[in-house]
């Protein structure tokens, strides 16, 4: 029981952690193009 309860924690923060990453990203905050590749020099995949 005690791992499912981990568990289930650990998802939690990750999801978080993901979901932060990407607002971000689409913020322009992150250490990338943000989505802006025609002022990134091309380095957006």
């Amino acid at each position: 029981m005690g791992t499912v309860f981990v568990s289930a924690i650990l998802i939690v923060i990750i999801g978080f952690i993901l979901r932060s990453m990407y607002k971000d990203k689409k913020a322009g905050k992150s250490l990338q193009c943000g989505g802006d590749c025609k002022n990134c020099g091309r380095h957006c995949g």
